[in-house]
């Protein structure tokens, strides 16, 4: 990856559960950055920049207002971010994912090519892609741990993205969902909070 930011020194992560912080379009890895003193001290959390230019911001793939993809470009950040795991994998207890709104799509979308790889995963504001072949590649020993979290009223997540999200984390994960009236297309601290208490539960035990 072009950029990463750790919340831990070099020296401070070995053995540690490592959380992967992927961000939304049309921001970047500060976004998440952002969110470092929010998370379980536990945890080495890691912030990735996504390949894709957007504007004079980044992110994993192009996207439409409708959500529209090339799941080539899909393909291509998927596979950059298994390779960055794979180099650092060996010096954690466990590898967890976090994504925000279109990197919610990138974390179960990592989730569903690899799910023996992932302690546990959350997605904030996002959605799940809609997609044959994923879904003919999917496979899973056991339901997954997934938190979800999101505003009914978010005005960027189309209904249609909604109603797939919901039905294929219900079928396919072990889901906790949480709604917050009022937070829009954002993260807030109640929602961390939760977001704590999930991963303190799957991962720290």
């Amino acid at each position: 990856m072009d950029s990463v930011v750790w919340s831990k020194p070099e020296n401070e992560r070995k053995g540690t559960p490592l959380l992967v912080m992927l961000h939304g379009y049309g921001t970047s890895e500060q976004r998440m950055v952002d969110l470092f003193d929010h998370l379980p001290p536990a945890f080495t959390c890691a912030a990735l920049r996504g390949p894709k230019v957007i504007g004079d911001d980044y992110g994993w793939f192009l996207l439409d207002y409708f959500l529209t993809n090339d799941f080539a470009d899909v393909i291509a950040s998927t596979n950059a971010v298994f390779d960055w795991i794979n180099s650092v994998r060996d010096n954690h207890s466990s590898v967890s994912l976090l994504g925000y709104s279109q990197g919610m799509a990138m974390a179960s979308t990592l989730l569903r090519l690899r799910p023996a790889s992932f302690k546990a995963t959350v997605g904030l504001s996002g959605f799940v892609l809609d997609n044959d072949l994923l879904a003919l590649s999917e496979s899973f020993d056991a339901p997954p741990p997934f938190f979800w979290g999101r505003d009914k009223a978010d005005p960027v997540i189309n209904e249609d993205a909604i109603a797939h999200t919901e039905e294929w984390l219900n079928a396919n994960t072990a889901l906790t969902a949480r709604t917050y009236p009022g937070m829009g297309h954002r993260i807030e601290p109640a929602e961390l909070v939760d977001v704590s208490a999930f991963l303190k539960y799957y991962v720290l035990g």
